[in-house]
């Protein structure tokens, strides 16, 4: 049974937050190109991409694994972002 993730409203939300999150890290510094600016981005899509091959899996199990990575690398951006305020390169109502 393969599910269609363009349907999920989490996806929606998920694949808006990769070009959210591609847009404000552009100000980030360039010393931070390979650092939190990369792992902000990567953990963004991860969280797209869990969605879509959990989506394509076969069987209930499999797609509920992947959706609670999708979970998990939701809450590692999350943490990012917060760090990133801390840090003075984005602001809070970015």
């Amino acid at each position: 049974m393969s599910r269609d993730h363009r349907k999920l409203r989490v996806f929606v939300l998920a694949d808006d937050l990769v070009t959210t999150i591609d847009t404000i890290t552009q100000q980030f510094p360039v010393t931070e190109r390979f650092g939190l600016q990369s792992q902000l981005r990567r953990a963004a899509v991860s969280v797209s991409c869990n969605i879509v091959e959990g989506s394509a899996r076969r069987s209930t199990g499999e797609y509920l694994n992947f959706l609670n990575i999708a979970a998990g690398s939701a809450s590692e951006a999350r943490y990012l972002v917060e760090l990133s305020c801390r840090l003075g390169f984005l602001r809070e109502e970015a």
